[in-house]
C-alpha cells in the first residue's frame, strides 16, 4: 500500500506514545483516524492535538480485552466513516517487571489479556469486515524486540510479544490472497508512558501481583523510556514498512547484534546432520508431502 489519502486507520493505544505517533503520521498522510484508548481524558487531549494539525479524527473509549465493546467500536467506526478501516494498528500494550517465580495468575491474565488477546480481538473483529469490503488493507501489530528471547524479569511480556510475532508471521502468509498485508513492529524503547501502565490495570487483576510497582522502580523505567525513539520517527518506520509490504519492521539497529547472537545459539544447538542423514531425509520428504496435501485440502474448502 502506497496511497493513504482517504483511508480509515483504527489505532489502539492511540491517545499517547507509539499509537499517537501513528495517528499523527498517518493523519498527515491523509488518513481518517480513529484512536481507541482506555483513558477518556487522554483521548480528548489527543483529539485536540490531531484536529489542530488538520487531521480528521474520532475517538473511542475501549478496553481491548472486551470483545463485546470491540464489536460496538467497529460498528461505531462504520457509522462515523461509512466503512470498516483499511488500516488496523494493534498498538496498545502494557508491561511490568518482576521475578517470574513471583508471578501470579493475575499478572499473566493482565499482560496476556492486553498484549496478545487484545491483538487477537482487534483482528478477529475487523478482519472479516476488511475482507468483506473488498478493499486493499494492512494490519500492523506491535510486538517488541523482547519477543525474540526470554527474560527473567519481563517474562510474561516477552512471551506475549513472542506470540504476536508468530501470529503476524502466519497472517503474512494468509492475508495477501485477500489483498491485505500484515506486518509486525518490534520496537525497543519508545518515548512513552508505558512505565505507568499499572495505572490502567483493572482492580480485579491488580489485587494480587508479583510485579514491582513502587515509585522508585517506575521512575527508573520512566528514565529508560524518556531516552527512547520519538513516536513520530517510529511511525515513519511503520509507514515505510507498509509501503514496502514488509513483514518485519525493525527500526532499532543497535539490537541486531544481540538478536544475531541469540539465533546463533539456537542454530548451533541443532544436531549434526551426519548423525542420521537417512532418517533426516525421510522425515523431510514426509513433511513436504504433508504440506502439499494439507495445502490441497485447504484449497478444496474454498
Amino acid at each position: 500500500m502506497r496511497e493513504f489519502a482517504g483511508k480509515i486507520a483504527f489505532i489502539t493505544g492511540g491517545a499517547s506514545g507509539a499509537g499517537l505517533g501513528q495517528a499523527r503520521v498517518f493523519g498527515r498522510a491523509g488518513c481518517r483516524i480513529v484512536i481507541a484508548d482506555i483513558r477518556r481524558s487522554a483521548i480528548d487531549e489527543a483529539l485536540e492535538l490531531l484536529r489542530s494539525e488538520g487531521i480528521e479524527a474520532h475517538g473511542i473509549e475501549l478496553d481491548i480485552t472486551d470483545r463485546t465493546a470491540y464489536a460496538a467500536a467497529a460498528d461505531e467506526v462504520e457509522a462515523v466513516f461509512g466503512s470498516a478501516p483499511q488500516l488496523l494498528f494493534n498498538t496498545a500494550g502494557v508491561n511490568s517487571f518482576g521475578p517470574l517465580t513471583a508471578a501470579t495468575y493475575e499478572d499473566f491474565d493482565w499482560v496476556m489479556g492486553v498484549n496478545l488477546q487484545g491483538v487477537i480481538n482487534g483482528i478477529q473483529t475487523f478482519l472479516p469486515r476488511m475482507i468483506a469490503s473488498g478493499r486493499d488493507g494492512h494490519i500492523v501489530s506491535t510486538a517488541s524486540m523482547a519477543g525474540f528471547e526470554g527474560s527473567p524479569t519481563a517474562a510474561i511480556y516477552s512471551a506475549s510479544k513472542a506470540a504476536v510475532i508468530n501470529l503476524m508471521e502466519s497472517y503474512a502468509l494468509s492475508l495477501p490472497a485477500h489483498g491485505i498485508g500484515a506486518s509486525v513492529l518490534c520496537p525497543a524503547s519508545i518515548k512513552s508512558n508505558i512505565a505507568y501502565a499499572q495505572q490502567t490495570r483493572p482492580a480485579h487483576l491488580a489485587a494480587n501481583s508479583g510485579f514491582r510497582a513502587d515509585p522508585e522502580f517506575i521512575a527508573l523505567q520512566d528514565q529508560l523510556y524518556s531516552g527512547g525513539m520519538d513516536p513520530l520517527v517510529l511511525a515513519e518506520h511503520v509507514k515505510r514498512g507498509i509501503e514496502e509490504d514488509a513483514v518485519y519492521i525493525l527500526p532499532y539497529p543497535e539490537t541486531r547484534d544481540g538478536i544475531e547472537r541469540h539465533f546463533r545459539t539456537i542454530l548451533d544447538s541443532f544436531a549434526d546432520p551426519s548423525v542420521d542423514p537417512e532418517g533426516a531425509r525421510e522425515r523431510a520428504l514426509a513433511f513436504e508431502r504433508y504440506r502439499a496435501q494439507a495445502a490441497a485440502l485447504a484449497g478444496s474448502g474454498d
